[in-house]
């Protein structure tokens, strides 16, 4: 987890844990590092070698165990490395973070060095592998070479070294011993002519990163072991000093201590700033670009796995840590190695999110890393300056006015905005003192001794240096314009950081600055949260949603599903029973702070980018602790120890006496802390250990894989994580499904009383691409073959390419074409198998990669329902497993894989069109059946039908059902979920009728079937004369037949009324029949339908016209209104219809106006819009004339208007018996109320209702 972590107990205090010393063990010789990688055809002197840790002081600390294994992995990752007086011999600096099992985060700091190798027993041995690799060299090239014999040609290149030695009899071995090498063999070594050096490691484990100080203190001491003056103390009382004697500073105030050859100082940010962070975020901006670090930033964020590759370690380290504190107030909660060893490349297998770092070894190109899992993997090649991200990786919200801000910050300190240069901020003059009075009042300054008037003093005398220059030089051996240089650099480096850090802080405030209007308090304490805490939601992630502007729906769509955010409100909500994580509550101050400053309520999703006010105020609060030191620790001091051990020898650090350096030899040394005039009163030792920054995780946070077995290469230890990986990605996929039934089915908001609950298309989006993101981490665990960047996509490419090489002598004239579909009575019978959907995406359109194919085949197989019966059988094919996958793969796991496949298949109980509204683009076949009543079927044959299909996305145009049939296959673009189908004919006979009972709409390739009820009739002189109906449609069939009829969790839509419901309406047993209660209960349920419809967010909304013109929609509820207590003269005729009402009304109000002037505009309205209706070419009877008055009246508002018009026709009198509702002044009044209600909202209506009507 990121964070700066201190440790409690003892050592909570002290700035140092340990001082390791790691290098080369002479007793037990030279171990080739097996894990390193490296072939034996590469010289001895060019290879790694095991390293040990020599020795690490003190032996243990009370809560911080020292893991040898591990710091000695990171503090030499690649092992020994050996030299000669060829070769350069710079020193190296690097870092590195490591996590103890139970939680606080220690920094380690390694200073790198060559020592001359003094041991008889390694000089030796260097010699002989040397020569070894001479002989076997010259043998090699010999069997290369034209001239070789058979036997020398057969033999392999290069062998290992336990068999060459095992060849050679003890006479060959003196020999070799005895001969001499090569001068021309390149990294040979000869003890007569070359010094041989091997690194050695200095390394300091902090509990804060506190990255300049202990720098400083590891650089000075092996500046005192290459210098030809012995130190002024032995070695091993600046160690102890660090070790024991010097406190980390209190929060708010900076600490001086001193090293071997001068003091160093280091500062602690206070109870209101952001937490320490000391790694240089101008470094990483200037070797990424900003455009790349704020794309690296929002991969972290969304938790893909982020690999970084560099040729330094050090730079691995400085974008880890600077890319994870940007992500103030959040953690990092997966695994976190930034420097990963060649023992540990097994790691890179891992199917979780990870953030890690490989070194790149010299000349090696990004192709020649072979990484099971690039689907959704962010690679980062530090030194090309380039950042490969995830495809369709969502964009940071307000992403250019962020990188504006970014930019004004960097150039404001010299910093380029571009990638690829490394540019230190910039500085002033280098000042060059010739005056020791100058010196002390430099040193009187960092004490904090100066004043105003004397800093000013010292000001202008450094200007007068600067101008004069001089050669002085500090204790340290530097020239003081060097040390005043870095002084001002690290100084300009600590304020670009607070700078950069505070940007981004604001940036998270104005995202999530009402987060807690949102978070759930659902339990009453804390072992009922922590037992129900799967089942349970904590934050209300589609209201927070709704109020965030449209730009930024995508990327915090996704955010809101990481395990990053879960935990950060999981401790908002155990803030109730316990106390709140540090940087939670350090982020609700700075929000409860703005708050009071702000008063401004600005529209969340129209707010306009507000820059960072705090920047300069962060700033000068790190400049005055750095300028001016608030606490002074006790000075290193001679110790009791051994006269004679301990010599200085210049280049070697001496073997130092552990007796000293095993505990502290002054208990009470924080008595000795010495503070300057701005010192302020001690903190209490209770008030220090419940500092935010000892305090990162709370103890219910979901606990990762422990790094002690991470780091861990031992055989036993890599099968028990990778089985603890099989594991977790099982207990993932329950929880995905879960989470993902939960929402479609609308259980969780419905529980948690919230109302209706329809998952948005956003929210089921995200939720899909966290399952393909699974999917491809499961099919890349263990991957050792893989064809491009999808671990998914390749397998089945092996699968299809092994079915098609099994079809081929099989295929015979008379069987089935891929394509074949069989039919019985209408019902599509569609079996499409894995590898004719593979098809189908591989002609698909689009121009995907392998990821975006292996995402369309997800999403195609989750639409039908086939996603786990398809994964069953391609994990069939054992033999191919057993080729593709290493024995610890997850799919290898057969007990962990039955249960993966069960869970998956719990998604087939709910309906997803996921594939249908993602690929909108793409030609879909349908395929359309009419469907007449059984008694008269043959009445088809007379009449000439057409159809015309409307979904989301568009229409199909007029398609011509050929004669004689009833059906019609057909291909067109994508219309997205159907809605509407129109049904004409155009015969106009009177033979020309027939009596329709639905149209059946098949999609070919998703299997989905809609279901057009009609149950009228069509044609001329038969029921209300229509040749032309508009069908509402409903998905009936999950597609495969073997799932056809099953229930599913998904409500079922309304339709076209019925031909029955239709009947009941218009007998006169039915309309006597009717109760006004229900009457008018139906008409406010239906109004309350559109209301609710637009108050969902936009995404959420179903069809309008469903709800229009469906079977419980408005146009059928005010059919029954108006046909209540309708009386007709027609005896002998079973139907009436209201249109007919309707037409005589508005023909009496063009005879004569009787109705005053209060209602000419309405009546006026009303006559322009039923003459209209009368005038259109569309032939669609009195039933769709009358749903297409109410449709218009309703988009325009007018339909309120109308009915009390209709009610006080003189006409109704006669129409409509004593007790009808219309004639009830009541009713009325209250259903135009509730239509009136409707006026609010922007009604727009389908093409295919209005389509022919001149307004």
């Amino acid at each position: 987890m990121n964070g700066s972590t201190a440790a409690t107990g003892s050592a909570s205090c002290r700035f140092a844990h340990y001082f390791v010393v790691c290098g080369v063990d002479t007793e037990t010789g030279l171990e080739p590092d097996d894990g390193a990688g490296e072939g034996f055809e590469q010289s001895p002197i060019r290879r790694s070698f095991k390293s040990k840790v020599l020795a690490h002081y003190p032996e243990s600390t009370d809560r911080i165990p020292f893991n040898k294994d591990a710091v000695n992995m990171l503090c030499m990752p690649r092992g020994l490395s050996f030299r000669t007086q060829a070769d350069r011999l710079e020193s190296r600096f690097h870092s590195f973070t490591v996590t103890t099992d139970n939680g606080p985060r220690s920094y380690g700091f390694v200073h790198t060095f060559y020592e001359e190798v003094t041991s008889p027993q390694i000089i030796t041995a260097m010699q002989t592998l040397s020569q070894m690799h001479h002989v076997e060299h010259h043998s090699t090239s010999s069997a290369s070479s034209p001239s070789s014999s058979s036997s020398s040609a057969s033999s392999p290149s290069t062998c290992s070294m336990d068999s060459l030695v095992s060849s050679l009899d003890e006479s060959d071995a003196e020999s070799l011993v005895g001969g001499s090498v090569c001068l021309g063999c390149a990294g040979s070594f000869d003890p007569a002519r070359d010094t041989l050096y091997v690194s050695k490691a200095l390394c300091i484990l902090a509990p804060l990163p506190f990255l300049q100080a202990a720098r400083q203190f590891l650089s000075q001491l092996h500046q005192a072991v290459t210098s030809h003056t012995a130190p002024p103390l032995p070695l091993e009382s600046y160690i102890h000093n660090i070790l024991y004697e010097v406190p980390l500073p209190p929060p708010g105030r900076s600490l001086k201590f001193h090293g071997v050859q001068g003091p160093i100082l280091c500062q602690r940010p206070g109870p209101g700033e952001l937490p320490l962070g000391e790694y240089p975020l101008g470094e990483a901006f200037s070797l990424l670009g900003v455009d790349n670090m704020v794309q690296l930033l929002t991969c972290v964020l969304l938790e893909t796995q982020v690999l970084l590759c560099s040729q330094d370690y050090q730079r691995l380290m400085t974008v880890a840590e600077s890319i994870t504190t940007l992500l103030f107030p959040f953690q990092w909660q997966h695994i976190y190695l930034p420097i990963l060893s060649a023992p540990l490349y097994h790691l890179l297998d891992a199917p979780v999110p990870f953030l890690m770092g490989i070194q790149r070894r010299d000349g090696a190109q990004r192709s020649s890393l072979h990484l099971p899992h690039e689907a959704n993997l962010c690679f980062v090649d530090i030194d090309n300056h380039c950042v490969e991200p995830p495809e369709d990786l969502p964009s940071f919200p307000d992403r250019t006015e962020l990188l504006q801000e970014l930019s004004e910050v960097l150039l404001r300190f010299g910093l380029p905005t571009q990638g690829g240069t490394i540019t230190k901020p910039t500085a002033t003059a280098s000042p060059r003192l010739s005056s020791l009075v100058l010196e002390d009042l430099m040193e009187d300054r960092r004490n904090g001794n100066l004043g105003g008037e004397e800093l000013a003093v010292l000001e202008r005398l450094q200007a007068l240096a600067r101008r004069c220059g001089g050669g002085k030089m500090s204790d340290a051996g530097k020239p003081l314009d060097h040390v005043f240089e870095e002084e001002e650099e690290e100084l300009r480096a600590a304020k670009l950081n607070i700078q950069l850090r505070e940007v981004f802080a604001g940036r998270f405030a104005a995202m999530f600055g009402r987060y807690e209007e949102f978070v759930i308090h659902g339990a009453l304490d804390l072992d009922s949260w922590i037992f129900n805490r799967e089942g349970m939601s904590s934050f209300d992630k589609g209201s927070f949603l709704s109020l965030q502007p449209a730009s930024h729906l995508h990327f915090l769509s996704h955010f809101l599903e990481t395990t990053m955010f879960s935990s950060f409100v999981d401790g908002k909500v155990i803030s109730r029973w316990a106390d709140r994580e540090p940087l939670q509550q350090l982020f609700d101050s700075r929000l409860e702070r703005e708050r009071l400053y702000d008063t401004d309520e600005e529209d969340t999703r129209n707010c306009r980018y507000r820059k960072c006010t705090v920047l300069f105020e962060s700033a000068q609060a790190i400049e005055r602790r750095l300028v001016k030191a608030d606490h002074t620790a006790i000075h290193p001091h001679l110790l009791d120890m051994r006269i004679g051990q301990g010599r200085h020898q210049q280049g070697y650090f001496p073997k130092l006496q552990a007796d000293v350096l095993a505990q502290g030899q002054n208990a009470k040394w924080s008595s000795r802390v010495t503070t300057s005039r701005r010192s302020e009163p001690k903190r209490s030792a209770g008030t220090e250990q419940a500092d935010s920054e000892q305090r990162q995780r709370h103890t219910f946070v979901k606990k990762n894989l422990r790094q002690s077995k991470l780091l861990d290469p031992s055989p036993v230890a890599i099968t028990q994580t990778h089985r603890e990986f099989a594991d977790g990605l099982l207990s993932e996929c329950r929880l995905k499904t879960k989470r993902m039934l939960m929402e479609r089915m609308g259980k969780e908001s419905v529980e948690l009383g919230q109302g209706e609950a329809n998952i948005t298309g956003l929210q089921e989006n995200t939720l899909i691409h966290g399952l393909c993101d699974l999917l491809e981490r499961t099919w890349g665990h263990g991957l050792q073959l893989k064809q491009g960047k999808s671990a998914l996509w390749s397998h089945l490419l092996h699968y299809q390419a092994a079915q098609e090489k099994m079809e081929a002598p099989a295929e015979s004239p008379v069987s089935n074409g891929p394509n074949q579909k069989m039919f019985d009575d209408g019902a599509l019978l569609l079996k499409g198998s894995l590898t004719q959907d593979m098809r189908f995406i591989q002609t698909m359109s689009e121009g995907l990669s392998e990821v975006g194919q292996a995402r369309a085949w997800i999403h195609l197989a989750l639409e039908k329902k086939m996603l786990s019966q398809h994964l069953k059988e391609l994990l069939m094919n054992q033999e191919l497993l057993r080729q593709l996958y290493k024995p610890h793969a997850f799919l290898q796991c057969d007990e962990e894989r039955e249960q993966f496949l069960f869970h998956l298949l719990s998604l087939n109980t709910v309906d997803y069109l996921c594939f249908t509204r993602v690929f909108t683009s793409i030609n879909i076949p349908y395929r359309v059946v009419i469907i007449p009543m059984k008694k008269l079927s043959i009445a088809m044959a007379t009449v000439n039908p057409w159809v015309c299909v409307s979904g989301e996305l568009g229409d199909s145009g007029v398609r011509q059902i050929p004669k004689n049939t009833q059906e019609i296959y057909f291909q067109c673009k994508n219309l997205g979920r159907l809605s509407t189908l129109q049904l004409g004919q155009e015969n106009s006979g009177l033979l020309a009728k027939c009596l329709i009972d639905s149209v059946m709409v098949y999609n070919e390739i998703t299997g989905h079937t809609y279901k057009f009820p009609c149950g009228r009739w069509l044609g001329k002189g038969v029921g209300d004369g229509s040749l032309e109906r508009v069908l509402i449609g409903q998905l009936v069939s999950p597609g495969a037949e073997e799932d056809s009829g099953r229930w599913t969790g998904t409500p079922p839509e309304l339709s076209s009324p019925s031909q029955s419901v239709r009947a009941v309406l218009g007998s006169f047993a039915g309309r006597s029949r009717m109760l006004a209660v229900e009457v008018q209960e139906d008409m406010r349920e239906a109004a309350n339908n559109l209301v609710k419809h637009f108050h969902k967010p936009e995404q959420e909304r179903g069809n309008l016209t469903v709800l229009l013109c469906g079977e419980a929609g408005l146009v059928l509820s005010l059919e029954k209104f108006l046909l209540h207590g309708f009386r007709s003269n027609r005896l002998f005729q079973r139907n009436v219809f209201v249109w007919e009402f309707v037409e005589k009304a508005v023909v009496f109000m063009d005879a004569a106006d009787q109705m005053g002037d209060l209602h000419e505009s309405a009546s006026t309205s009303l006559c322009h819009y039923v003459n209209a209706i009368n005038a259109s070419p569309r032939n669609i009877g009195k039933e769709g004339k009358f749903q297409l008055l109410v449709c218009l009246g309703i988009r325009d508002r007018l339909l309120s208007q109308w009915l009390p018009l209709l009610a006080k026709c003189p006409l109704m009198a006669r129409m409509y018996e004593e007790g009808a509702l219309l004639r009830d002044p009541a009713a009325v009044h209250s259903l135009s109320r509730i239509l009136h209600t409707l006026n609010d909202f922007t009604i727009t209506l389908e093409t295919a209702l209005v389509k022919g009507v001149d307004l």
